[in-house]
């Protein structure tokens, strides 16, 4: 009946109409973007179903609104508690490529230095490779999300992290400012240098690390190097802050002998490590040990709960 229509108006007049009516309908447009090692991704729509392979990537896809998207992720990626129920496909290094694949992603989230990256896309699967270690990088992933995701009031997330940082930097006392801190984000040790997002957030708040940028982001310290340093306050897990004094020469720090060694519990430091929407929360969290590490001096253990 509509094509009788149509035809009575003429086939000209016809296909302008259709084409009017066509205007108006909301188009998806193709999402492009260039990733961290410079591959450009193309998607004929944003993806409606995500496998994230690094924890930071999933909690920041989670605060920009689109949680319900994940259908899988890493073993690791613990937060928030709505992604309990997702799928796990293994480690984000070397994932379980055939779980993945089962999961039919329309894109897979990954780090740059994942090994699985090249095998996924030989399967024809498109991957976004992206790794913030880095203030700036946390703000440009998040705007990149955005993009993927179609979020467009992503800037909001990164305005409320650096406020957040900025508020617990004004929240220290005088005394906390200038205290030298080792920061050690996994045995080995590796340490926080101060060119990592770690770093970057000590020097917001007025903290000078031991680690200097010269030596990367997250390197690997001889231990002999933080006995040299003699730093006035450490931040390390509750299991490491365990043996501290355990470790050659490490029981003369003066962090150690003054009690100014702040142990974080599982939880605590995997907000910590992720350079993610939980940022602001990890300032506060190193703000609080740096502020109580400034109070008068007191040799005492290392309490657990990043107090000293």
């Amino acid at each position: 009946m509509a094509i009788r229509r149509l035809a009575r108006l003429g086939w000209g007049r016809a296909l302008l109409l259709a084409g009017a009516l066509l205007a108006g309908w909301p188009a998806r447009a193709e999402v492009r973007l260039t990733d961290d090692h410079g591959v450009e991704v193309r998607l004929a729509q944003p993806p409606k179903r995500i496998v994230s392979l690094l924890p930071s990537l999933s909690e920041a896809v989670c605060e920009l609104g689109r949680c319900d998207r994940l259908v899988g992720v890493d073993r690791y990626t613990n937060w928030p508690p709505a992604l309990a129920g997702v799928p796990r496909v293994g480690g984000g290094l070397d994932p379980n490529i055939e779980a993945i694949v089962a999961l039919r992603p329309d894109v897979v989230l990954a780090a740059t230095s994942s090994r699985a990256i090249e095998r996924l896309r030989a399967l024809g699967l498109k991957v976004v490779a992206l790794e913030p270690r880095t203030h700036q990088d946390v703000q440009r992933v998040l705007l990149t999300l955005g993009a993927l995701l179609e979020v467009p009031d992503a800037a909001r997330v990164w305005r409320a992290i650096d406020a957040a940082v900025s508020a617990a930097a004004q929240s220290l006392p005088p005394a906390a400012r200038g205290l030298r801190v080792y920061v050690e984000v996994s045995p080995g040790p590796y340490a926080a240098g101060e060119a990592s997002f770690i770093g970057q957030t000590l020097r917001r708040l007025g903290a000078r690390n031991v680690v200097p940028a010269s030596l990367g982001p997250f390197p690997k310290l001889n231990p002999e190097f933080v006995v040299r340093a003699d730093p006035d306050v450490i931040l390390v897990s509750s299991r490491a802050a365990e043996a501290l004094a355990q470790r050659p020469g490490w029981a003369a720090l003066r962090a150690v002998r003054q009690g100014r060694v702040c142990a974080f519990d599982a939880a605590q430091s995997d907000v910590l490590v992720r350079p993610g929407p939980r940022m602001a929360e990890a300032a506060r969290l190193m703000a609080d040990c740096l502020a109580r590490a400034a109070a008068p001096a007191r040799p005492t253990a290392a309490a657990a709960g990043g107090r000293p």
